[in-house]
This record gives structure tokens, sequence and C-alpha cells, in this order.
């Protein structure tokens, strides 16, 4: 048999959610963004360098969530360069060209900053 016993309530915590909630935690992403753009750009493997030079981002806000959206522009014949760079891709012989992870390793470092700066932001309060 397992009993559970619950003294008190969660004042504390809906306090915590309510206050969080209410901050603009986000204020930095745009700079966390372009440092993502920054990174694959110098990440990406160079052969014209157009692949390179073509990332970006949009920052989304919706009432819920905000999220950072990198966007490489090169397309060629509606074939994104930087995706089959990244996965891989066959030939028209019939072989096939092995993908190559240069985005992952790039922005982890962002991905890091960012989730701690969050984290700061809000165990800060």
């Amino acid at each position: 048999m397992v009993i559970v016993k619950q003294k008190g309530d969660f004042s504390k915590t809906e306090k915590f959610l309510n206050t969080i909630s209410k901050k603009l935690y986000y204020r930095n992403l745009q700079k966390y963004a372009e440092q993502g753009v920054a990174a694959l750009a110098s990440a990406t493997p160079i052969d014209s360098g157009t692949t390179a030079n073509s990332w970006d981002y949009e920052i989304r806000q919706t009432k819920n969530s905000v999220s950072i959206y990198w966007t490489n522009s090169n397309v060629n014949k509606g074939v994104p360069i930087a995706v089959i760079i990244q996965y891989g891709h066959g030939t028209r012989n019939g072989g096939y060209v092995q993908g190559r992870d240069y985005i992952n390793p790039a922005m982890r470092p962002i991905f890091d900053k960012i989730a701690e700066n969050v984290w700061k932001e809000v165990t800060s309060s």
C-alpha cells in the first residue's frame, strides 16, 4: 500500500508561473538569432560561398511562445542546398554524396547560451 499525503497549496508555484509568464524573457533573441546566422555561415562547407552567405532568421511570436527560425535561401531547382549538404543526396549517375553534419555542431553553443540566459532570468526573479 502506498499513501501519499500533501500539505499546503501551490500558491508559490502559481506565483512563480504568473511572474515568468508576464516577463519578456526573449528580448535577447535577436542577438542569439544573429549569432546563429554567423555560426551557420562560418560552419557551412564552402564551394561557391552562396550557401554560406544565404543564412538568415525569423523570430515568430505567438500568444504562448517565441521561436527563432534559421533559414537558408540558396535553392537550386527546388532543392534547398543547405539541406542536401547536411543530409546528403543522390546523384544523376545513381551515386550518393554523403551528408556532413555541420548545422548541429554550429548551433549547439547558441542553444546552450539561450538556455543559460533564460534559466538565469527565470531563477533571478
